[in-house]
């Protein structure tokens, strides 16, 4: 491993104190693009149905009491076996922040184009908390631009990452927030795709400190040396 510089601790602290100059910038343009993030303007939606462990539940079913829904969109396709490692990689961070969302009016659940049944599977496997529910029966997850029939891909009918044409194959990773009115009303608020799911993977962000940094450089894709954490 390259060492890099080698300081005697005052020339360590005053590279350090430039470097967090830049940091604090880095913090305060931060918040001021979360600030613009809230206000996005609100796109009222209608209301889907999907399998979950409880039976048929509509999207305001799944707020499960709350006002805010962020749902991430995970690859498994209806005839997988076990599901995308990568989406898994995200999952595996947010299981501990569960009951702290919930705290703070927030409900985290996962949808995927699977049966249901092949999802609780696998949700058993990876010993999983989270609420996982299949868009199987709807078209969410195509209106939702993370799932394209093999049809709109031949026609280059894709929209991914909000760009016409893109896609990644017919699955295709994400996360989507929605919020529902004192009325009952609900509104898609807010989505994320491809990089823009940087900011919610803690596991990526520490290995952003550590010297060798995410070391993918010399991989043949990003995430090739990722597994499910039971296959390490």
């Amino acid at each position: 491993m390259h060492t890099g510089t080698v300081a005697n601790r005052e020339e360590w602290l005053k590279a350090r104190l430039a470097l967090l100059e830049k940091e604090k910038a880095f913090s305060r343009a931060r918040d001021e693009l979360s600030a613009l993030r809230r206000q996005l303007p609100w796109v009222q939606v209608e209301d889907y149905e999907f399998a979950t462990e409880t039976g048929p539940r509509t999207l305001a079913e799944l707020f499960d009491g709350r006002s805010q829904l962020v749902l991430q969109h995970y690859m498994f396709a209806p005839d997988w076996q076990e599901g995308c490692k990568s989406c898994s990689f995200w999952v595996d961070n947010l299981q501990g922040a569960i009951v702290h969302l919930q705290s703070r009016d927030v409900t985290y659940l996962v949808v995927s184009q699977a049966p249901l049944e092949t999802l609780l599977r696998f949700k058993e496997r990876m010993g999983w908390q989270m609420n996982w529910v299949s868009s199987a029966a709807t078209n969410f997850s195509n209106d939702f631009h993370v799932w394209y029939t093999p049809e709109q891909i031949a026609a280059g009918d894709t929209f991914y990452n909000f760009t016409e044409g893109m896609h990644y194959g017919e699955h295709a990773p994400g996360f989507s927030v929605f919020a529902k009115d004192d009325a009952g009303a609900i509104y898609h608020t807010y989505s994320c795709y491809a990089r823009g799911l940087d900011m919610l993977n803690g596991a990526y962000h520490v290995l952003d400190l550590v010297p060798k940094g995410r070391d993918e450089q010399d991989l043949p894709a990003n995430m090739a040396w990722l597994k499910l954490h039971d296959e390490y």
